[in-house]
């Protein structure tokens, strides 16, 4: 497994912009797939945005064109940049790694006020 660490996270107004950090025990060089997703209270976890070793990005609907997720190889760090955050986007935001090592982050609370 490999060991995720989040930071970022915080309370934001409306509108307003966040950057989230994952960063990881090892090299992620060669981990195909990572990921970001959330967990509001009382619902399920979902999936926010993947990144795969190429950079190949996919996004759920409700985030498109307002979050970008990137990947420093070099840094072994996944990041989320989130603007023009809303009330909904309020949630526990988790790191993942994907596949054979699949693994999960501790989780950073994200709280945009309207």
């Amino acid at each position: 497994q490999v060991q995720l660490v989040e930071s970022g996270g915080g309370l934001v107004q409306a509108g307003g912009s966040l950057r989230l950090s994952c960063a990881a025990s090892g090299s992620i060089f060669s981990i195909p797939v990572m990921g970001w997703y959330r967990q509001a209270s009382g619902k399920q976890r979902e999936l926010v945005a993947l990144i795969t070793s190429a950079g190949i990005t996919n996004y759920a609907d409700s985030v498109k064109g307002r979050f970008t997720i990137s990947r420093d190889n070099a840094k072994n760090t996944v990041n989320l940049q989130m603007n023009s955050l809303k009330p909904e986007d309020t949630a526990v935001y988790f790191c993942r790694v994907l596949g054979p090592k699949d693994s999960w982050g501790q989780g950073t609370q994200v709280t945009v006020s309207s």
